[in-house]
């Protein structure tokens, strides 16, 4: 199952727009929110998906009956560039644990890379409804490392990845590697660069949100 947002009209597209745009981007407090926006707009999004119990709550007048998440989920984030659009998702979810991971492209001399996973952080995942939040899907490569890692010590009972904008070739990746994930994006990018970065894309999401690496 994949979800992608831009393909209804909505006021998304607009943040979608600005997140793009190479004179917005030169505001990081802006760019970094538009990313939190358009988390929040995927969380509700799937939140439907999500089962829920009927709960009684006390009003002042009387007693209403609301449906309620049965389990809040819980959330994971490819750090750094991730962070705003998890943020998002965390606004929604505000019961949610967090799992932090660090993952990076380890660029050999001849240009090619690796993925380097650093470092996993985690509350207990068995049983539990796991969200996997990174700003980019390009290869795919890391979201699809970092999942089968976590599933070889966890039983998680539902895999979600969202991202904000995923290429064509990750896209395929993610779901041939990990065909029950369910995929989340505000939208497809059909090109990628010899350097693996899409096309049109946004740039690189960590150094817009927090400053270019030394």
């Amino acid at each position: 199952m994949i979800f992608i947002l831009n393909k209804t009209n909505s006021v998304a597209n607009q943040f979608l727009a600005q997140l793009r745009d190479a004179d917005i981007q030169q505001d990081k407090t802006r760019f970094r929110y538009n990313q939190e926006k358009l988390g929040q707009i995927l969380a509700y999004e799937l939140s439907k998906t999500l089962k829920y119990e009927a709960r009684e709550v006390q009003t002042s007048l009387g007693t209403a009956t609301v449906n309620t998440l049965t389990d809040e989920p819980v959330l994971g984030v490819i750090m750094r560039a991730g962070l705003p659009f998890q943020e998002g998702f965390l606004n929604y979810f505000d019961q949610s644990p967090t799992a932090f991971i660090t993952a990076y492209r380890k660029v050999k001399r001849n240009g090619s890379f690796i993925i380097q996973v650093d470092h996993i952080s985690t509350p207990n995942l068995d049983d539990k409804i796991f969200i996997l939040c990174d700003t980019m899907l390009a290869t795919g490569q890391s979201i699809v490392m970092v999942c089968k890692e976590l599933m070889a010590q966890y039983k998680i009972k539902e895999l979600h990845i969202a991202a904000v904008i995923a290429s064509t070739e990750g896209v395929a990746h993610v779901r041939a590697n990990l065909p029950k994930a369910k995929i989340w994006v505000c939208a497809i990018d059909e090109e990628m660069t010899s350097k693996a970065y899409i096309v049109p894309g946004l740039g690189d999401a960590g150094d817009l949100a927090f400053g270019e690496k030394a």
